[in-house]
């Protein structure tokens, strides 16, 4: 299905997008999708991202031992954000994959630049449910367009002020139902074939490599300097996405 150049393309950016959540704890998808989409079309990244995107956010997710807590205060964003992305995704066959690509370009610049001036939401109690509802619908359109699962819902998760290892459990959870709703949307718009659902799977062990060779990193390396290098990387990539697909 792949060249062999392709293949060492696919899984060198699974190690590196792995090593990345593994050292900051996300980042796999907004890393893995702006390297692939300079090598092959946006869709079939997507279908490439799933299994190790589900696989890496499912452990996440179930750790931290606040399940309960979380899904009863951000039940209605989850939900608005997993029911939405089949929307986003009926755009792929309709829309200009150029268009869609350049999407997810400014979504790495947004999404790099609010991370790296250190913007944030604040979002009031009272203002937490519509905000849920608005924002999760925001994120899920974006999900199914793009395959980035970052803007605006991290926004809105840290906006609402959970301590850190609740956010870090939070955005696993919304990693993962995006990327179970993204696989039902792919699957859907017949963009996720039986070949590419095994290349996916395949892609999962070069991202736990990366991971575990990230966690190692994480004891020897500042990850505040990692950070800042992180997001002017997936700010540069960002624009190098704008640029290759209005050139």
């Amino acid at each position: 299905m792949f060249d062999p150049f392709t293949i060492f393309a696919i899984s060198a950016t699974f190690v590196i997008a792995g090593g990345v959540k593994g050292l900051i704890g996300l980042g796999l998808p907004s890393v893995s999708l702006g390297l692939l989409a300079a090598i092959i079309d946006l869709p079939t990244a997507m279908a490439l991202m799933i299994a190790p995107s589900f696989f890496t956010n499912l452990y996440q997710a179930t750790l931290g031992g606040y399940t309960g807590v979380i899904l009863q205060r951000i039940w209605p964003f989850l939900l608005f954000a997993t029911t939405t992305v089949w929307l986003g995704a009926t755009a792929l066959p309709r829309v200009d994959l150029d268009v869609l690509t350049a999407l997810l370009g400014l979504l790495l610049v947004a999404y790099g630049g609010l991370n790296i001036f250190g913007i944030r939401l604040t979002i009031q109690a009272q203002s937490e449910g519509w905000a849920g509802v608005v924002l999760g619908a925001t994120n899920g359109i974006f999900t199914g367009m793009t395959g980035s699962f970052a803007v605006p819902g991290v926004m809105y998760l840290q906006g609402i002020g959970m301590s850190r290892d609740m956010l870090i459990q939070a955005m696993g959870m919304l990693f993962t139902t995006s990327t179970v709703a993204l696989a039902v949307a792919l699957g859907t718009n017949a963009l996720l074939s039986t070949d590419l659902g095994i290349a996916s799977i395949l892609a999962v062990a070069p991202s736990v490599i990366g991971m575990w060779a990230g966690q190692n990193l994480r004891r020897h390396l500042s990850e505040a300097q990692f950070r800042s290098a992180l997001f002017i990387g997936i700010i540069l990539l960002g624009i190098y996405i704008l640029i290759s697909t209005t050139a």
